[in-house]
C-alpha cells in the first residue's frame, strides 16, 4: 500500500499531548466519513512535538484529500480552540523532514 506523510501545525495557545490531538483527528475524520470511510485512511501518528505543536502522520495514498479536508474542520483540540494546518505532504519520511527543514 502506498502512504503519505504530512507534516501538521497545531496553531492554540494550549499544548496539547499526542492523544488529545488524535482523538480530535479522528473525530473530525468520523464526523466526516464515518467507521467505513475512517477505517479506509489507514491513520497513524508517527512523529508529535508538543512543545513545537508538530505532528507527523501517515495515511493511504488514495485517502489524502479526505484526510485534509478533515484537518480543515478541526476547530478545536480538547474543548479549547485550536486549528490544525498541513505544512508539507511526501511519500518518505525523509524526504518530508527535509522539505520542513528548508521551508522553515
Amino acid at each position: 500500500m502506498r502512504r503519505r506523510y504530512l507534516a501538521l501545525k497545531i496553531d492554540a495557545k494550549e499544548k496539547f499531548e499526542s492523544k488529545e490531538f488524535l482523538d480530535a483527528l479522528w473525530s473530525a475524520i468520523l464526523r466526516l466519513y464515518g467507521e467505513y470511510g475512517a477505517s479506509k485512511i489507514s491513520l497513524t501518528l508517527v512523529d508529535y512535538d508538543e512543545e513545537k505543536g508538530l505532528a507527523v502522520i501517515r495515511v493511504a495514498h488514495t485517502e489524502l484529500e479526505k484526510v485534509r479536508a478533515a484537518i480543515a474542520t478541526i476547530t478545536e483540540i480538547n474543548a479549547k480552540p485550536s486549528a490544525v494546518h498541513v505544512l508539507k505532504v511526501s511519500g518518505t519520511l525523509k524526504a518530508l523532514y527535509r522539505k520542513v527543514r528548508t521551508s522553515h
